[in-house]
């Protein structure tokens, strides 16, 4: 599943191609044929992302709600448009772009009360000007849940997915399996500047990259990371090999249902 830092990307490629223009909206595959009838030809005027949700706004009040969920994917290309092939849930195309929306878990036309809705059901997202840390240490540090399990978990930050969880916990030191209550406010002012560093970056990449300048491949005279998922990384999928900070091992373990990667030596409870 995409991780935040992708659908604010999103949310930013959809502004450039489309913001200010009233694009053709269709639905080839058919699943959202009424309401992309009612929005075609209306002005898209603001594009939103809040965690793992993307918001495309239409005229004054009306919004498509994106969740790409595990098998979603987004396609911009250059007009003119190819025809369609009937898996396009939702187009957009105007004179100069089109973009294919396929195999989202959800894309549906929300109004302003729904959409507020969304987001009171949201914890912060890094990314978001009016995020607000302090709500999301006030959850974890109630809670005997790890902070592993708490990063993911959407109502306490939103956008932060597997790879950014392992990585930000390896870059402080942190045990995943540490309980929320444990961590301190000076660990988490650290951690939550870090992810908005960390995820920033990675809008501007559109990759994930967490190794600091010191431990990169050319640094340390190793082979670079080759994997779908991006870039260079600390401890993701690297389950078994060496910790690129002290060369002890790496480990793996189920956590609610998600694979956690983490160094027992660099990471201490």
């Amino acid at each position: 599943m995409p991780e935040g830092h992708t659908i604010h990307r999103l949310a930013s490629d959809y502004a450039n191609r489309f913001s200010g223009t009233a694009p053709r909206v269709t639905s080839p595959q058919g699943k959202f044929s009424d309401a992309a009838a009612l929005l075609d030809g209306a002005a898209l005027t603001r594009t939103e992302a809040h965690g793992k949700h993307l918001f495309l706004g239409f005229r004054d009040s009306d919004w498509v709600h994106i969740h790409l969920g595990l098998f979603g994917k987004v396609n911009f290309g250059d007009a003119p448009a190819p025809p369609a092939t009937d898996t396009v849930r939702l187009r957009l195309a105007n004179t100069t772009s089109y973009v294919d929306l396929r195999g989202p878990t959800t894309c549906a036309l929300i109004t302003d009360t729904e959409k507020h809705a969304i987001h009171e059901r949201l914890g912060p997202d890094p990314l978001r000007a009016d995020a607000d840390p302090k709500a999301a240490y006030r959850r974890i540090s109630r809670s005997r849940t790890t902070i592993a399990a708490l990063l993911m978990d959407q109502k306490v930050i939103a956008g932060v997915g597997n790879v950014y969880r392992a990585e930000v916990l390896f870059r402080h030191g942190i045990d995943p399996y540490r309980v929320g209550k444990d961590v301190t406010p000076a660990e988490w002012d650290a951690v939550w500047g870090d992810l908005a560093d960390l995820m920033r970056e990675g809008v501007r990449n559109n990759r994930i990259d967490t190794v600091r300048p010191a431990h990169l491949p050319e640094a340390m005279g190793r082979p670079p990371r080759v994997d779908d998922h991006g870039g260079e990384v600390y401890v993701y999928r690297r389950a078994n090999l060496p910790c690129h900070i002290c060369g002890g091992e790496i480990s793996t373990a189920d956590l609610a249902a998600r694979n956690l990667f983490w160094c027992p030596d660099c990471q201490q409870k």
